[in-house]
């Protein structure tokens, strides 16, 4: 939750992980039969959802009692609990599930995250994030045999050395540079659509402090020095592994210099600057899911414009 009050996109935070149950097969077991829980499909990033007639709530995740679930055993992951009671699993599967019927499409969380109530967008970013790093992180990376699922998938072990490896999270600073004249500076990263732009970005190195992270990467990306720094809030990002450390942050220079590696353009907006370039459509906002939307309108005082 960042000082505007509302929770970020996909950081909702209603769930019970009931992480000590992932150990404990007869529980699962158990949960997993019972007639409340509730099951979804992740395949490639992608899930089922469901756009239900005008007047029937928005954008839904497709999800069925286990007993209609498809088989799979290996690959089932134990998600939490809600605060009803009701356990939630998602199931790796090669290719989601047939359509059942016509409102139900396959999605993936930049499109939907932000549609989706709290709770599933929280499900779905969980899902999404495990999926990746099962199907990333197949065999021990000590000594090259093929691991095995445990822990409702949150451990893969290795059956030869016995080592155990958990799921992979990188800590990454995003953050909001102002200067003396309250203007904010955004960039557009090489591979981004024209007019792209959004704040800057990148992950902690090594033996380095986020803060630190913070003043290196604005220093390397858009050539400007950087004083204070303050941090707002944080926010998981499965693309694919990150999680994304907020801050804001007060320049002490103002020429910018681009890497050209991965910022192609950066300048300095002020509210004035920014509300009618995007309203021309010569700037786009960032996704409204990501920390990056937020922290632009903490600076900017209000919800953002739209072209």
């Amino acid at each position: 939750m960042d000082p505007t009050g509302r929770p970020l996109p996909l950081a909702h935070a209603g769930l019970d992980r009931a992480a000590h149950h992932r150990l404990d097969e007869a529980w699962l077991a158990a949960a997993w039969s019972h007639p409340t829980t509730r099951v979804f499909v992740v395949s490639g990033g992608q899930v089922l959802v469901e756009d239900p007639e005008e007047g029937d709530g928005g954008t839904r995740l497709v999800m069925t009692p286990s007993f209609d679930a498809p088989p799979t055993e290996a690959h089932r992951y134990f998600l939490g609990i809600d605060e009803d009671g009701v356990r939630y699993f998602a199931l790796q599967k090669d290719a989601l599930p047939g359509r059942i019927d016509a409102d139900e499409r396959p999605a993936g969380l930049r499109e939907v995250g932000g549609l989706l109530p709290p709770l599933e967008a929280s499900l779905m970013v969980h899902a999404v994030a495990l999926e990746n790093w099962q199907r990333m992180h197949r065999f021990c990376s000590r000594c090259g045999e093929r691991t095995v699922i445990a822990a409702a998938g949150h451990i893969r072990r290795c059956p030869a050395c016995g080592a155990e490896h958990y799921p992979r999270t990188d800590p990454a600073v995003i953050m909001l540079v102002t200067d003396a004249e309250d203007r904010a500076l955004l960039g557009r990263q090489v591979h981004w659509p024209e007019g792209r732009f959004s704040t800057l970005a990148g992950f902690v190195e090594p033996g380095e402090s986020i803060e630190q992270a913070v003043v290196r990467e604005v220093a390397e990306e858009a050539g400007v020095t950087v004083g204070s720094v303050s941090y707002v809030a944080s926010q998981p990002w499965p693309f694919p592994s990150s999680l994304m450390l907020g801050f804001m942050a007060r320049a002490t220079s103002s020429d910018i210099e681009v890497d050209g590696d991965e910022i192609h353009e950066a300048r300095w907006f002020s509210r004035d600057d920014y509300r009618k370039a995007i309203e021309a459509g010569e700037v786009l906002a960032p996704y409204g899911i990501s920390i990056a939307a937020r922290l632009i309108e903490l600076w900017y005082g209000e919800p953002l414009p739209s072209a």
